[in-house]
């Protein structure tokens, strides 16, 4: 069981539960999975499992060195699929839809073309957000072109790094001036957000280095900023770094002075917080979404992703090494039946209570209590004392009538609160996955 006194960097909780707590299932059809559920405000995700390279730190399903055959049977398969979800919601309406991976701009031109038309099916691209994951590399001008003439409204791009010696430690070798030229053809390009990605945490990263980075980014102005910290995780490039204790204290340390560094410059640099990694620039006017990650659902398409409805999650299989994430790219590709539901997640009352806890609290704006009484019935202080009475004797959480919310000191924890929410079910199943 995770503590609150386990150090500050215990697990990035961005979906709950975790991939590594799904199970296979007995196949559900789509259609009854969906029959009950609000289609009124969906969220559209296409992941593309390929990259140029792959990070030291990424433990993302994706694979390097895809051939122009595979991405193209990639995109057979994403058709039949899309046919089959599309038959089996029936009426829907989406508010946000995002291309993620992986690097979607692996793909050429032409196949981000056919990968827009396959979206289209569910959603005017033109009409709603959408947002799409690039890299320095494959942020070409015909590539970022094609995304613009199809309505994409943000482009996020992976720099990690400003400083050559640490994106070479985080195995991302690549060039300064590169990454400059990237960033100059995405803002020629016209899109109205751009986000950048820095991570803190490599191996060699100052305080001094670490805000060179972030002047860097700064200098483009961008409308949103994602700082992450560093993980090293099974299976990755970087493999385990030293188990010693006081080694661990000492990154868990840089880590969390170089998160306060880099959170109080962007505050002090026109940015608001969202969340602990996400910052806004101050005064942006948000899209104007009826979306809600808490109470609407998601539809995924590409093995990879993820679709949420109230009571189940499910996907494709998952994986992180090299040749478990081919073979099951290539049985993907080779897939005819994409109308059922074969592994996933079940949630019960008490798991989806504790999505909307988690999904809500990691935000800056906290947990309107007064939402989750009209969802659940309870008040949530009430059904996680516990939890929340050992986030309270830290100063990391605060309580209105109204609202609980992180306090800042809280916000920087989030990734030991996050964890720590989970259900004994779920962190059994985690605790029981083998990683492949």
């Amino acid at each position: 069981m995770i503590t609150t006194t386990a150090g500050p960097y215990q697990g990035y909780v961005y979906a709950y539960p975790h991939k590594t707590a799904y199970r296979h299932l007995p196949a559900r059809p789509l259609r009854e999975v969906w029959a009950k559920e609000r289609r009124d405000a969906l969220f559209l995700y296409l992941h593309v499992p390929f990259c140029e390279m792959r990070c030291g730190f990424c433990n993302l399903f994706t694979r390097t060195g895809a051939p122009e055959e595979l991405t193209g049977a990639y995109l057979d398969a994403l058709a039949r699929q899309a046919t089959a979800v599309r038959d089996a919601l029936g009426d829907a309406t989406f508010e946000v839809a995002a291309f993620g991976g992986g690097t979607p701009t692996y793909l050429t031109a032409a196949e981000l073309e056919r990968l827009c038309d396959i979206a289209a099916r569910f959603a005017d691209l033109d009409a709603v957000p959408l947002a799409v994951e690039t890299s320095p590399a494959t942020a070409t001008a015909d590539r970022l072109a094609v995304l613009a003439e199809r309505g994409a409204t943000r482009i996020s791009i992976g720099v990690q790094s400003f400083v050559e010696a640490e994106t070479r430690a985080a195995v991302r070798p690549q060039k300064r001036a590169e990454v400059e030229a990237a960033l100059g053809r995405i803002r020629a390009a016209g899109f109205p957000t751009l986000n950048i990605d820095l991570i803190y945490g490599i191996d060699g990263q100052t305080p001094s280095s670490w805000l060179l980075s972030l002047d860097a980014a700064l200098a483009w102005r961008p409308e949103e900023i994602y700082l992450y910290p560093l993980y090293v995780r099974p299976l990755t490039g970087l493999g385990r770094r030293a188990d010693e204790a006081d080694d661990a204290r000492a990154w868990d340390d840089q880590r969390l002075t170089l998160y306060r560094i880099g959170r109080d410059h962007l505050l002090a640099n026109g940015y608001e917080q969202v969340s602990m990694r996400m910052f806004r620039l101050r005064g942006l006017a948000e899209h104007d979404t009826r979306y809600c990650c808490q109470t609407d659902g998601m539809v995924g398409l590409g093995c990879g992703a993820r679709s949420y409805t109230t009571d189940l999650h499910y996907s494709f299989e998952y994986a992180v090494d090299l040749r478990a994430v081919r073979a099951i790219i290539d049985d993907y590709v080779r897939e005819d039946d994409f109308g059922t539901a074969r592994v996933g997640f079940e949630l019960d009352d008490d798991e989806r209570r504790r999505r909307h806890l988690i999904q809500s609290l990691l935000q800056a704006s906290g947990l309107d209590r007064g939402a989750y009484r009209a969802r659940f019935g309870g008040d949530p202080v009430t059904d996680f004392a516990p939890e929340l009475t050992r986030f309270s004797q830290r100063g990391w959480v605060e309580e209105t009538p109204d609202l609980l919310r992180l306090t800042p000191e809280g916000l920087a924890y989030s990734d030991t609160i996050g964890p720590a929410l989970f259900s004994s079910r779920v962190r059994a199943l985690m605790d029981t996955y083998e990683n492949r």
